[in-house]
């Protein structure tokens, strides 16, 4: 709980400090940047939450493996967090600020997954369908999932919609279970 105030509270001061200067979109995209590289690098993880590496060391590293990559506003941020010792709450940091960009922006998050990945006019469809029954900006993630067979799995929030092969089989085969009972 305390982890997830210290995040929001950080992410809010970034928001509102972007937002001041005109910079949130590419706020958002940098601490989406962040966040990815955490994702993809156990390494960078354990060295920021290392306690035995000195703040000048990791703000250092943190520099040169964002070169070129973050505007100021965000290094000077981060060099904050590092300098008060709350590097271990940077991913979550970077997530709250990306939720609360999203919330602000009423942008949602639709993840679509599929068998084989969607065609770009299936895309634009399904983007346009959520687009439409929201009235909302959507991010759309995608996802694929060999195992389907076909069709694809729709999730917004807490709400799935099943359209895949896979599960109409299921539903045919379940079907056909209930039925043969009832036969004998």
């Amino acid at each position: 709980m305390i982890e997830s105030r210290v995040a929001s509270r950080y992410a809010k001061s970034l928001l509102n400090l972007a937002n001041e200067q005109g910079s949130l979109v590419e706020a958002f995209d940098e601490m989406k940047l962040i966040s990815d590289t955490f994702e993809s690098s156990r390494e960078l993880q354990l060295f920021l939450n290392s306690p035995i590496i000195k703040v000048d060391k990791k703000i250092a590293v943190f520099n040169a493996i964002f070169e070129g990559k973050l505007s100021q506003l965000t290094l000077n941020f981060v060099s904050i967090i590092i300098k008060k010792r709350r590097e271990g709450h940077l991913y979550n940091i970077t997530r709250s600020f990306q939720t609360q960009y999203r919330h602000q922006n009423k942008i949602v998050i639709a993840e679509v997954t599929s068998a084989n990945g969607l065609d770009e006019k299936m895309r634009s469809r399904v983007l346009k369908l959520v687009k439409e029954s929201l009235k909302s900006e959507v991010d759309l993630i995608e996802k694929q999932n060999p195992g389907l067979i076909g069709g694809m799995i729709l999730r917004i929030g807490d709400k799935q919609y099943d359209g895949s092969l896979l599960r109409s089989l299921n539903d045919l085969k379940k079907e056909f279970n209930i039925k043969q009972y009832k036969a004998n």
